[in-house]
């Protein structure tokens, strides 16, 4: 029995031609799911992501930086804080930069090993084992919950049950809830809840994403994960036979059955060390046997392997029977220190220089910007008009945006014509993290050039900092 390639995911099997007029359902019906609390090495390392994930989440939207939410995504103001940084409009090329890394990430973890994401740290799987480890508290364990579903509408099954989607909708709000304080202030936000005073839409997407979260982690599950999330469709194009994933050892699990207590008889078969427990199958979160093979329903959460292995404790054989491994390790009998020196393959080294590539322009990119923009709009009502002194003048708006959070003073210094000067101030105060608007107004000589538009170039230098001066180009106008 041969596992299929690592990039070839099984699928379930055809159902039979139905015969004509037989009404044919074009959706599998659900089997609903009691999953089987494991405990174990990967399980910690679940938990521990579950923990460090939604610390961040819930707890970012409160930590003050300078005065204010050290990350907010404020589309009112159209500003988005990050710590020290302040995001504008005009910055949407770092957003686009985020989705590249994002995406060549996806590209080079899938490839080293499997949907580690979907597994560890992807929300679905997050919010599912919250929910899921409160409705073992609540209901009881696997064989309790199966046992609760078939019992009767009673008393206690009806008060079980309203404790359990009573915390579950707390959960949800409180996500929801969340999720708005980095798009509106937090602290704003919590005291528009506390006096009934939320806007519209707060109130909409509070309840949209506690809508989400209560439905997709507490009732869809792993109908998300099979039917809904395109990832799991076309991770087989990112897996290649070198890549780490959940595998079964066939070879050393086939065989299957229970372990005799006597020695099989001349010429019968010995049997693996697979038991033929399900325990595998009851722990899956999704519901599949990863003993049939790699399939696009498995999420590579690694549940299975704790569980196999207690098992393997206990019957007294070698761990490993389901463990982290490859195709290639699997069919020619590699050890950990081979399997190590494959996972570092050609396109491992491509994905990984793109990625530090990018993320290193990234990082300069930021590190070197400067806190001033200006944009040069040359006064379209007015070109050009002639002033006292024998003087033509142009007018202009120059808008200033202050992206530090501490206030500015800019110096303008015009150029490009001979005798070129301003007739207005040449100092502009900006506060912090603003933008104003200014009225500029330039003159020359009529003698000064022909007729006709002239480039000309106004340096804008902070008074207080040489290191930041911006040259704008604009265009003068002689009648």
């Amino acid at each position: 029995m041969n596992q299929p390639c690592a990039h070839e995911v099984t699928a379930p099997a055809a159902p039979a031609a139905p015969d004509a007029g037989q009404a044919v359902s074009l959706y599998a019906r659900r089997r609903k799911l009691q999953v089987k609390s494991v405990s174990g090495f990967f399980s910690k390392w679940r938990w521990a992501l579950v923990w460090f994930t939604q610390a961040l989440y819930y707890g970012l939207c409160w930590l003050p930086w300078n005065g204010r939410q050290a990350v907010l995504f404020d589309i009112v103001e159209r500003k988005f804080y990050l710590f020290g940084l302040v995001f504008w409009p005009q910055d949407v090329l770092y957003l686009a930069i985020l989705l590249i890394v994002s995406a060549y990430g996806l590209f080079l973890f899938t490839a080293v090993g499997g949907r580690l994401f979907c597994g560890y740290a992807c929300p679905q799987t997050v919010y599912t084992e919250i929910l899921m480890w409160i409705e073992e508290k609540i209901e009881g364990d696997r064989n309790a919950r199966i046992k609760l579903d078939k019992a009767p509408m009673s008393g206690r099954k009806f008060a079980l049950r309203a404790t359990k989607h009573a915390a579950w909708l707390a959960v949800a709000l409180w996500t929801g809830f969340t999720f708005v304080g980095y798009f509106s202030p937090i602290k704003t936000l919590a005291a528009s809840v506390a006096t009934l005073a939320l806007g519209p839409w707060e109130t909409f997407w509070i309840l949209f994403y506690a809508f989400a979260t209560y439905g997709m982690a507490g009732f869809l599950r792993e109908q998300v994960c099979k039917y809904m999330c395109p990832y799991a469709r076309f991770q087989g194009v990112m897996f290649d036979p070198d890549t780490l994933i959940v595998t079964y050892d066939t070879e050393r699990g086939e065989p299957r059955g229970p372990k005799l207590k006597k020695a099989p008889a001349t010429g019968a078969p010995s049997r693996g060390d697979c038991v033929d427990c399900g325990i595998c199958v009851q722990v899956c979160p999704t519901g599949i046997d990863i003993r049939d093979g790699l399939q696009y329903e498995c999420i590579g959460c690694s549940a299975c392997i704790d569980a196999c292995d207690q098992v393997m404790d206990k019957v007294g054989s070698p761990r490993g029977l389901i463990r982290y491994s490859t195709e290639n390790a699997l069919e020619k009998h590699w050890n950990h220190r081979d399997i190590v020196r494959h996972v570092f393959r050609p396109r491992i080294f491509i994905y990984g220089t793109i990625l530090a590539i990018i993320c290193i322009a990234a990082a300069w990119s930021i590190a070197a910007r400067l806190p001033l923009k200006v944009d040069v709009i040359r006064d379209r009502a007015t070109l050009a008009r002639e002033v006292e002194d024998e003087k033509i003048e142009n007018i202009y708006t120059l808008r200033f945006m202050n992206t530090d959070e501490r206030p500015h003073t800019y110096r303008i210094l015009p150029s490009g014509l001979e005798g070129l000067a301003l007739a207005t101030a040449g100092e502009v105060s900006v506060p912090a993290a603003t933008t104003k608007s200014v009225s500029v107004a330039l003159r020359v000589r009529n003698d000064a050039a022909g007729r006709g538009s002239h480039p000309i170039a106004l340096q804008i230098a902070d008074v207080d900092d040489a290191q930041v001066t911006l040259r704008e180009k604009a265009v003068f106008i002689m009648p």
